[in-house]
């Protein structure tokens, strides 16, 4: 699998979301992140029905299942369709951010490993930033001052990963427990950092 601690990283964009991606592919690459890039390209045909959101959404999220990449950036006009695609493939767990919070949660705390992000909501610069608060950190990071932070979320991630609808409609709708954990906040200490300082990748 190519990781993330390697600066390896899969992309993918529609016509929509093409500006974006290529903006952010290329604050990446000068970064030295190796990107793979499955989507739109510069010389793609607009009739190139392959290169519906749907079925670039459908081609990262494979990639994902079959653990060739460990995360991926995707793109489209609004993050929202080419993100239910690709959380349609198994093991998939997909989000859309519009903001660096949004993004350091997204992978601190729900393990997200396809992000989506809109070029019609979200601008060049900020998504140069959501990339780095996603890339540059990892599930759990950040929250050490929440007891059973990691171990909440995780029992979320494992519980979605053995889903079976069949099952669970003949459970009565209720998902079969891998383990409890306790359901509360806590308030933050006042020097949290909702994003916190990058932890440096390669030569970053």
């Amino acid at each position: 699998m190519k990781m993330v601690k390697d600066k390896q990283l899969l992309m993918g964009a529609d016509f929509a979301g093409y500006p974006l991606k290529e903006e952010v592919k290329k604050y990446l690459e000068k970064k030295g992140w190796v990107i793979k890039d499955i989507g739109v390209q510069a010389d793609s045909d607009p009739n190139d029905t392959e290169l519906m959101f749907h079925r670039i959404g459908l081609r990262v999220g494979s990639m994902i299942t079959e653990k060739e990449y460990e995360r991926a950036l995707i793109f489209c006009g609004t993050g929202m369709g080419i993100h239910i695609a690709a959380s349609k493939c198994p093991g998939v767990h997909a989000g859309v951010v519009e903001s660096v919070p949004a993004a350091f949660r997204a992978i601190t705390g729900n393990g997200v490993n396809v992000l989506a992000m809109g070029a019609f909501y979200v601008t060049p610069e900020l998504g140069k930033q959501i990339a780095d608060a996603y890339l540059y950190n990892d599930f759990g990071s950040g929250w050490e001052w929440w007891p059973d932070f990691k171990r909440f979320h995780q029992i979320a991630i494992d519980e979605l990963n053995a889903f079976d609808y069949k099952t669970y409609k003949e459970n009565g709708f209720k998902v079969k427990h891998i383990d409890d954990c306790e359901c509360r906040l806590y308030d933050r200490p006042e020097n949290f950092s909702p994003v916190p300082l990058m932890v440096k990748r390669g030569n970053d």
